[in-house]
């Protein structure tokens, strides 16, 4: 039971990860918009087909950059093939994640895990790897869904993972559909 709590989306079934309906449902600016300024350097982590990349890249302008990380390559080809061209080509840096860590240097001013970390075999691990990540004002949103994949129980152990590891907990929330944190 833990090993299917832990499998990643397959680049097959990207297309229900970026449909119009879900894109009514959690519109990306609206969802982002109090957290991303222009210039901002931003980690998508788990970026999948680039559902929030794209707007991220569009929010943070020209002068900003989003860094599309996903474990898998396939996802991050999506996000290629959509941005290859276009204005947001230059803004967005793909990063292949290895199976146990991120494998990225540098800092960020926004990190967003939208419905990823419990696809996170090692979440105390993965958070240690983040809070190295993020610069020392910078903001971390988790959202997890609610329905069907991850239990209030599983959420506060979440939380308690990323706690350990040093992040402040500003706002805790949870909607019909998910649970979500805003951390520093």
């Amino acid at each position: 039971m833990a090993k299917d709590k832990n499998r990643v989306c397959p680049v097959e079934m990207a297309g229900s990860l970026d449909s119009k309906m879900r894109k009514w449902i959690q519109n990306p600016y609206s969802i982002l918009k109090p957290y991303i300024k222009e210039g901002m350097a931003v980690l998508d982590l788990g970026c999948g087909p680039g559902f929030f990349s794209i707007p991220l890249a569009d929010m943070v302008g020209e002068n900003g950059k989003v860094i599309a990380a996903d474990l898998q390559e396939g996802m991050l080809q999506k996000v290629k093939k959509k941005t290859f061209g276009t204005v947001l080509d230059n803004r967005i840096l793909f990063h292949k994640c290895d199976k146990d860590k991120i494998g990225l240097t540098g800092k960020v001013d926004f990190i967003l895990a939208y419905y990823m970390v419990h696809e996170a075999p090692d979440k105390a691990g993965l958070f240690r790897e983040l809070k190295t990540l993020l610069n020392k004002n910078g903001k971390f949103l988790l959202v997890e869904p609610r329905l069907f994949h991850v239990s209030k129980k599983d959420f506060d152990y979440t939380l308690e993972q990323a706690v350990r590891a040093g992040f402040q907990i500003t706002d805790h929330s949870k909607s019909t559909f998910e649970w979500s944190a805003l951390l520093k």
